[in-house]
């Protein structure tokens, strides 16, 4: 079951440049900075009411916020929901007929684990599954 929007993904050529955007825009300093090494992204995340902005920038040419932000402009990449069993979400999903990016959950961003669905079968948009660590 999908509990809450957890975070929007904002593709972005240059972390630091939105990052300053979004702490002017937000009026309010971004609570988390991180690499993620497996995805080749940094990352940067502003609480915003009970859910997130997460800023994303590719660090290497095989990441997939590079390759994104080599067809289209910066912009929301992707949208992601919190569940409370992501394995029993992906199963589900799976079930419906949706495709699923990846075949077991993996470590995100943010102490998560995630999921992603492919945006062809989900009307266009990349939707991430999220789960907190230890949940």
């Amino acid at each position: 079951m999908f509990t809450n929007l957890e975070h929007l993904g904002l593709a972005v050529h240059d972390l630091e440049a939105a990052t300053a955007l979004y702490t002017t825009l937000l009026g309010q300093a971004p609570y988390k900075k991180e690499h993620v090494a497996s995805e080749g992204v940094d990352t940067v995340f502003f609480q915003v009411g009970g859910s997130k902005i997460e800023l994303l920038a590719g660090t290497t040419p095989e990441s997939a916020i590079t390759k994104y932000l080599s067809k289209k402009p910066e912009g929301i990449h992707h949208v992601a929901f919190e569940v409370a069993d992501i394995r029993a979400e992906m199963a589900r999903l799976r079930a419906e007929g949706f495709v699923l990016l990846n075949e077991e959950p993996k470590p995100g961003a943010d102490n998560k684990l995630v999921c992603f669905v492919h945006p062809k079968s989900a009307a266009g948009v990349l939707v991430e599954l999220c789960q907190s660590v230890g949940s």
